[in-house]
């Protein structure tokens, strides 16, 4: 489904206007009350406006460290439909409290009000996030990641934007300023109440007032899926990432770029801008799967683009002066630092929507809820350490440049740890760029494949890359059965390893090896795990489809469940294939040539037989036709 339609479709539509309007409530009413203490020099408690205004930072912030827990709990056990329309019920009434607090310039009740906001706000989140796969179909996910986290940073922008220009505003009474942050909660309440009625995920789960246990345990849960729990500290990094360039920006501008007041807003913009363009690009650039291979991108580009920043920190204007955003675009060093923003934040985009897609795919929809609050509560904890780290170094007198640079190494020492940790991302890498730039691979039937569950996939042998083609079109993990050999390669022994394939030989080559296989497959499928083997045992010389061996019976009849069949099509006379000659020798042949993966219906376990499989499979790619298989591939791609 496109960006529009999903917009507009009835699930999704309510859902998206209320967190969108939340979102952009909380930050209008936020900058507001920031732009008023600091532009009236208003105090309370003794304390000036500077320390105020970090005070009001961690008023908003505390609620989601010590109430997060509770949030995911409720998520889990009342149906989430029901608690979006209590959480923006929730909204109006505390928007409503702050209406005389604005009126009456009463800072100490003003800050009572931004307590109660964090609070609404926290309840909301694991609901913002582990509602969204109950309301979508999986193949729209990471589209719908794409468009909360989208609107999100919009709203934050716009949130900010509308919030200053009230506070401001000279003409404007405070009473207007309540008036429009009662009338967003109110809109945002009316689009909560076409939210689809969706069931409890948990009824029966017993609630738990003290956070401690309650995380403990939503993190042994996340524990259970290693890439779950390390797509939590990704995204943890995200919000490290994206605090730290937030506090030093408005410093960076000012100090060494010597811009004014609208240099800051224009580079907001163009980070704000970024993450929404990275969100969107995720979703066009992994299609109906949550495409891990972004991943990687986005940790690269993130790194690329923070040393570009310090590297083009230069002044534009004498000390004492300050350029404007005409002056700073019209220089190519001001061109460079915005296109570097937006970079940045489009690098981030595509690392944290895939991982977000990733916790809410791989998560038990009965646990769901609890595993995003706790990620709720290590992403608020990675904001602290972020903002004492910041202060920290300025204080050991680090430069904006250098905290770029620092930051730009950080970020390739987190990407190589989680990446070392669960080389799936990496894998995942691989196959994206040789499915989407080496070749324009075509996905036909991908509904066929299981969600969950073990089952066998089957595919025809023509190119020594078939393993990764399957890879990129499935949305799950794959564990390979591939030739011993390939394991000993020196240069890609260690990607086959990472990627747990199942080594095999012939029984004239080993016995002990193929019993080894055989045991294996069975305890992977026995795990749940889906397994890909390629009958033929041997990639193709002529193009032609081999006869299939028995050997996919046997592992059925040890272990019964579904075999899928695919055919591989496009693929003949590609670098990777062994027409004419020995693959791999000449170079550019058939480069980004249109491919296709074909996927059948499943197969049941009593219905396994390997020429009736090799029958589907040369159906479904046309494979015993006449034509050169590379033509007969190619109208189907």
């Amino acid at each position: 489904m496109n960006r529009a339609a999903l917009i507009g479709s009835r699930r999704f539509a309510g859902f998206f206007w209320a967190q969108l309007l939340g979102a952009f409530n909380d930050n209008v009413f936020r900058n507001a009350l920031i732009v008023m203490v600091a532009a009236r020099s208003l105090d309370t408690w003794g304390l000036p406006p500077g320390q105020l205004v970090a005070l009001a930072g961690a008023i908003f912030t505390l609620p989601f460290v010590v109430a997060s827990p509770l949030a995911g709990q409720l998520a889990d056990r009342w149906p989430k439909s029901t608690l979006v329309r209590w959480s923006k019920a929730m909204e109006v009434a505390v928007m409503l409290l702050a209406v005389p607090a604005l009126v009456g310039l009463n800072v100490g009740a003003l800050l009572g009000v931004l307590f109660l906001m964090g609070l609404q706000s926290t309840l909301f989140g694991p609901l913002k996030h582990g509602l969204l796969p109950e309301l979508v179909d999986p193949a729209d996910l990471v589209q719908a990641n794409a468009l909360v986290g989208t609107s999100t940073f919009v709203s934050i922008l716009g949130g900010t934007l509308l919030g200053g220009m009230l506070a401001g505003s000279e003409t404007l009474g405070m009473g207007w300023m309540g008036a429009v942050v009662v009338g967003i909660a109110v809109l945002g309440w009316v689009a909560g109440t076409f939210v689809p009625t969706t069931p409890a995920a948990a009824p029966d789960l017993r609630l738990r007032l003290n956070p401690l246990p309650e995380l403990v345990q939503s993190y042994g849960i996340a524990r259970q899926t290693r890439s779950v729990l390390l797509s939590l500290l990704g995204i943890g990094w995200f919000w490290f990432l994206g605090s730290a360039l937030l506090s030093v920006l408005p410093v960076y501008v000012t100090d060494v770029l010597h811009g004014d007041a609208s240099v800051i807003t224009l580079c907001l913009s163009a980070f704000c801008a970024g993450i929404a363009i990275g969100s969107l690009a995720c979703a066009w650039l992994s299609g109906e799967i949550v495409e891990l291979g972004l991943v990687p991108i986005g940790s690269i580009g993130i790194s690329l683009f923070a040393l570009d920043l310090a590297f083009a920190a230069t002044p534009l204007a004498p000390a004492g002066a300050a350029v404007g955003v005409r002056t700073l675009l019209a220089t190519s060093a001001g061109w460079r630092i915005a296109l570097d923003l937006v970079g940045l934040a489009a690098a981030a985009g595509l690392f944290v929507v895939p991982l977000l897609a990733l916790v809410q795919q791989r998560t038990e929809t009965a646990t769901r809820a609890r595993v995003i609050a706790a990620g709720n509560v290590l992403g608020a904890a990675f904001m602290v350490a972020s903002a004492l780290c910041v202060m920290a170094l300025f204080a050991l007198g680090a430069s904006v440049p250098q905290i770029f640079l620092l930051l730009a190494l950080l970020n390739v020492a987190v990407a190589y740890y989680v990446y070392t940790l669960v080389p799936e991302f990496l894998l995942r890498f691989v196959a994206w760029i040789l499915a989407r730039v080496t070749y324009r691979m075509r996905v036909v039937g991908r509904e066929h494949l299981p969600a969950e569950g073990p089952a066998v996939l089957v595919a025809n042998h023509v190119s020594f890359v078939d393993w990764l083609i399957v890879a990129s079109a499935c949305p799950r993990p794959v564990r390979f059965v591939m030739h011993h050999g390939f394991l000993e390669l020196r240069l890609l022994g260690w990607l086959f390893r990472d990627a747990k394939v199942i080594p095999i030989a012939s029984a004239r080559e080993s016995t002990e090896t193929l019993r080894v296989a055989y045991d294996r497959i069975a305890e992977e499928l026995a795990a749940g795990a889906v397994v890909c083997i390629f009958p033929e045992g041997a990639v193709t010389r002529d193009g032609r489809l081999g006869e299939f061996r028995p050997g996919i019976e046997k592992i059925v009849r040890r272990t019964p469940v579904p075999v899928v069949p695919m055919a591989l099509t496009g693929l003949w006379g590609s670098f990777f294939s062994r027409r004419g000659g020995r693959a791999m020798s000449r170079p550019f042949r058939r480069f980004w040539s249109r491919i296709a993966v074909v996927i059948g219906e499943a197969v049941p376990p009593e219905q396994v037989r390997a020429s009736t499989l090799r029958a589907r499979v040369a159906a479904l790619g046309d494979l015993d036709a006449e034509d050169d298989p590379v033509v007969g591939a190619t109208t189907i791609a």
